[in-house]
């Protein structure tokens, strides 16, 4: 029991019940049950890491998740995320948020990542970064490939939040550790890893209940959606990247 994270936890069940949130998850079996992991998730929604903390409740595990710097420095979440001990991540100098989660992974903790850095607007799978293979590797532990399917339907970027009692399903995925050896090429666990998880997310939405006419805007274009196409929604976070620095 942790005198932040606990109370939180009991927080955020009641909110998915208040929403009528309907969770399937397979593979907690495969969350260790001790010891450091990478836990490597994709990013569809604003709530992710919250669904993703959720799944590892079974097997008593709390997720140390990395987090852009500014939501530590807001006076109601800042507090709450340091007394859960998840990593700020300083994206303008990032060497001291990896050197934190490394040394959070060899004190056996779970640390939960976001390789593709942002939500993916086209709801596939964007292009991971490769520092979720070199902390497993410097730290000796495994990536954790989790996937996360129905979290746009509740609140994604550029859509409006459906925060009230929509009953959404949420499909949840934890595939097997995948291990990075030593003298393993990171780029090329990375590469195995996206594979992995292109299949996951690929079997989630193939289970999950068919996304019809407004809902079309939460589907991928591959799909028969509305959503923009991987290329596109790249163009539009490219565009995006660059107005913020016009305005820094």
């Amino acid at each position: 029991m942790e005198p932040v994270y606990t109370p939180v936890i009991t927080l955020a069940r009641s909110v998915f019940a208040l929403e009528g949130l309907r969770f399937t998850i397979t593979g907690t079996d495969h969350v260790p049950r001790s010891g450091g992991a990478v836990m490597v998730i994709n990013h569809t929604g604003y709530m992710d890491f919250t669904y993703a903390g959720y799944a590892a409740i079974p097997a008593r595990r709390l997720v140390r998740f990395m987090a852009k710097q500014s939501v530590f420095r807001h006076p109601v979440s800042g507090p709450l995320m340091r007394g859960m001990k998840h990593i700020p991540v300083d994206r303008a100098a990032g060497s001291g948020s990896y050197h934190a989660a490394v040394d959070a992974l060899r004190r056996g903790e779970i640390v939960g990542v976001f390789p593709e850095a942002t939500i993916s607007r086209s709801f596939e799978l964007k292009t991971f970064k490769n520092g979720a293979a070199r902390m497993a590797q410097e730290a000796g532990v495994p990536m954790l490939p989790m996937t996360i399917w129905g979290s746009q339907r509740v609140w994604t970027k550029g859509l409006p939040k459906r925060l009230g009692r929509t009953r959404t399903p949420i499909s949840i995925a934890i595939g097997p550790p995948v291990p990075v050896a030593p003298g393993d090429d990171v780029d090329a666990a990375t590469a195995s890893i996206h594979e992995v998880m292109e299949g996951m997310l690929k079997g989630l939405q193939d289970g999950y209940e068919p996304l019809v006419g407004t809902d079309r805007i939460f589907l991928p274009a591959r799909l028969g959606g509305t959503a923009p196409t991987l290329e596109a929604a790249d163009r539009l976070d490219a565009a995006e990247r660059e107005q913020r620095g016009a305005r820094s």
